[in-house]
């Protein structure tokens, strides 16, 4: 990388807001199978803290932050907020600020069958991409809370990178 933020070395963490930051740790920990790390909060600032440095209203109160590890990649900061005038429907992926996160996985089948078993909404059927992504395979759930996550399985590669100098990076190949 030879423009940008001096030292760089890549994303180390998710931060989002839930509704309820227990039924997101059992979500996390008992079905997607993340490691919990540790706790923060409570919080209440009676200054403009939270407008300065998270620009949320001022009297935003942070219930508790909770961080977790997903085996590779980023780690997710899991945040609790009581909040005036707060929205409390996630955004779609259409919207401004919309998103998602995806799981690399070994084996489609096997973990969307895992998903239904444990009762998670599973949007569809795994689609088979085409074009620069041909060889991948991808499914969009929802937490329990509508969050949208993705499952994303490509074991022999993507298309493009038969061509292309640059590689995404792959949480199977964390080192490439």
């Amino acid at each position: 990388m030879s423009t940008g933020i001096p030292g760089l070395r890549g994303a180390e963490h998710i931060g989002f807001t839930v509704p309820d930051i227990e039924q997101a740790h059992s979500f996390f920990v008992d079905v997607i199978g993340c490691d919990f790390v540790y706790k923060l909060g409570p919080w209440k600032k009676d200054d403009e803290w939270f407008q300065e440095h998270l620009n949320i209203n001022p009297r935003s109160v942070l219930k508790e932050l909770r961080f977790y590890r997903c085996n590779f990649g980023p780690n997710f900061e899991v945040f609790e907020f009581e909040a005036p005038f707060q929205l409390t429907t996630p955004p779609l992926n259409s919207d401004v600020g919309g998103h998602h996160i995806a799981f690399y996985v070994d084996d489609m089948d096997a973990a969307v069958n895992y998903l239904k078993e444990k009762g998670v909404r599973i949007l569809g059927e795994p689609i088979s991409s085409s074009g620069a992504s041909e060889g991948q395979r991808w499914v969009y759930f929802l937490s329990p809370w509508g969050m949208q996550f993705e499952l994303v399985s490509f074991p022999h590669g993507k298309a493009y990178e038969a061509h292309s100098p640059v590689k995404l990076w792959h949480p199977a190949n964390p080192a490439a």
